[in-house]
């Protein structure tokens, strides 16, 4: 059986310019040969490091790190900071779901 898995990242600059063109999904996944979840877990992949770029958060090389490897210290208050921007959008939301449960629970009269 063929692995039908392929490197998105080596078509990662076309994947993006049809996108911004305004290719549907099924016709970018057709013209490389991808699933659409393929394509789906690439465009997550991709939004997750944009968004860490934006935070000013340089991306990590997967693996070990090397022995002589010294972290500087704007780059860990950079990542601290985006973790607590992350934790307090959480943090919002829930708080947003909760004020619709007990409203929903008032206009129900369940509570």
């Amino acid at each position: 059986m063929k692995r039908s898995y392929r490197h998105m990242q080596e078509y990662e600059k076309e994947i993006i310019e049809l996108r911004e063109k305004g290719f549907s999904r099924k016709e970018i996944c057709e013209k490389f040969g991808f699933t659409i979840k393929q394509y789906e877990n690439f465009i997550n992949r991709y939004n997750a490091k944009q968004r860490k770029l934006a935070a000013g958060i340089i991306p990590k090389k997967k693996g070990r790190q090397p022995k002589d490897y010294v972290a500087g210290e704007q780059d860990t208050v950079a990542e601290l900071k985006h973790i607590l921007a992350r934790k307090d959008a959480q943090i919002k939301r829930l708080e947003m779901e909760n004020e619709l449960m007990r409203d929903f629970l008032s206009l129900t009269e369940r509570k």
